[in-house]
């Protein structure tokens, strides 16, 4: 490779192979449940204006103020390519009059950006599966997508991983619950992390998220939520757990699991590798598979109607981690031929197995002598020799193991020859 060879962007990976096959197993398995779940599929422009984002997810969060791909097009206008999918559904479901749909329930997935530190299992161009339930307000929606995506997980064969989930109450609960941790944390401001001070402020909710040794001395006696829940929000919190247990879901209390944002309501979730699991292992400290919550205020934000909406998300490269790598399916046949008279029967059959789902590989080139060495490396189910010297019915037929092929092939390849 020449030094003048392009190399690829820090944060970008080319997947290939087994790593190529995971990725494609996730999206499948994922396009899949979406479907048992009635989920209706949606695609997203990649960028949006500036504001989208910044009006969503606040002006003074890590991702808009730090990790954004800003940039002006030629009209002048601030765009930026998406870091998450959640405030471009919003978007779309108010300017496309898809409110007729509701209660709406989408999936999507992509590659999301963000400029952040690469890292194992994270990247600047990443990808994710998504999903979201909008105007609909009862803790049915949120059971539904917790199962649905308990299901993913346990059909992608990841199992040892556990549903984290608390609540942030309603609106009103909320705000009672953030001025007590304001006043709670504010008399040891001076021995937070600077990162804990500036949030204090802004945002102290996330200060329960702290992973920093400085700020973990306070966290186990902070004020929780369950002190500041309304009638309304405790019997909310109940319905989601009662029909978690009724879909036989498991999960566990987190009760310093937060969303920082105001919008966020009610149920926040996520689904964590079990202590000492092999998930565990392979994430490392990156160690949330899959997250969300509800989000009843975000509409407000972007100059909607209030609508209550609940989602999660999960990072793909993540999942493909989890799933570990997968080899492509075996070939079924590969077909090879004696001469170049013989290469248009090679067409023709192939064309006619691949029509019926057989997986076919065409070996046509490179001299006679090695064409079969070459089929053989493919390791198909079976071998179909073509060539003139086949004077009995113009093929061979070999199987590598796959005996009920075998006989399929044997009274159909004549057929497929003479058509």
């Amino acid at each position: 490779m020449s030094k003048k060879t392009p190399q690829a962007i820090r944060g970008t990976q080319d997947i290939f192979g087994a790593d190529a096959e995971a990725f494609a197993f996730v999206v499948e398995t994922f396009e899949r449940v979406r479907r048992l779940y009635r989920f209706r599929r949606v695609e997203m422009p990649v960028f949006e204006k500036t504001e989208v984002f910044a009006r969503s997810l606040g002006e003074t969060t890590d991702v808009v103020s730090k990790e954004m791909y800003s940039f002006e097009d030629r009209g002048g206008e601030s765009l930026t390519l998406r870091p998450e999918f959640t405030a471009g559904i919003a978007r779309a479901f108010l300017t496309n009059g898809w409110q007729q749909y509701a209660p709406l329930k989408v999936a999507t997935h992509g590659p999301l950006f963000r400029y952040e530190r690469p890292q194992k299992g994270r990247y600047r161009q990443f990808h994710q599966i998504d999903a979201e339930v909008i105007g609909a307000g009862e803790p049915q929606a949120d059971v539904e997508l917790l199962a649905m995506a308990d299901q993913l997980l346990k059909e992608l064969g990841i199992h040892d991983v556990t549903l984290h989930l608390n609540t942030l109450g309603d609106a009103a609960s909320r705000e009672a619950w953030r001025t007590a941790l304001i006043e709670y944390f504010r008399a040891v401001k001076d021995q937070l992390s600077e990162e804990s001070q500036e949030r204090l402020e802004k945002n102290p909710l996330r200060i329960l998220d702290s992973k920093d040794p400085r700020d973990k001395p306070f966290l186990a006696d902070a004020p929780k939520i369950d002190a500041f829940l309304s009638e309304e929000a405790s019997a909310f919190f109940a319905a989601v757990t009662s029909g978690l247990d009724a879909a036989g879901v498991k999960w566990v209390r987190a009760e310093s699991l937060v969303r920082g944002l105001d919008y966020y309501r009610h149920t926040a979730f996520e689904f964590i590798p079990d202590e000492g699991s092999a998930s565990a292992a392979a994430l490392g400290s990156q160690s949330t598979v899959l997250g969300g919550g509800r989000y009843d205020g975000l509409m407000e934000s972007l100059g909607g109607a209030p609508t209550p909406a609940v989602g999660w998300a999960a990072g793909i490269e993540r999942l493909a981690m989890l799933v570990g790598a997968l080899e492509e399916e075996r070939l079924d046949v590969a077909i090879v031929t004696n001469d170049d008279v013989s290469v248009r029967n090679a067409q023709k059959l192939g064309a006619a197995l691949r029509t019926l789902g057989i997986s076919v590989e065409l070996v046509t080139t490179g001299s006679v002598r090695k064409r079969r060495d070459k089929a053989v490396k493919h390791d198909p189910g079976c071998i179909v020799t073509l060539g003139v010297d086949l004077i009995d019915r113009g093929f061979l037929l070999t199987t590598s193991g796959d005996e009920q092929l075998y006989h399929r092939l044997d009274g159909l390849i004549p057929e497929l020859l003479a058509r």
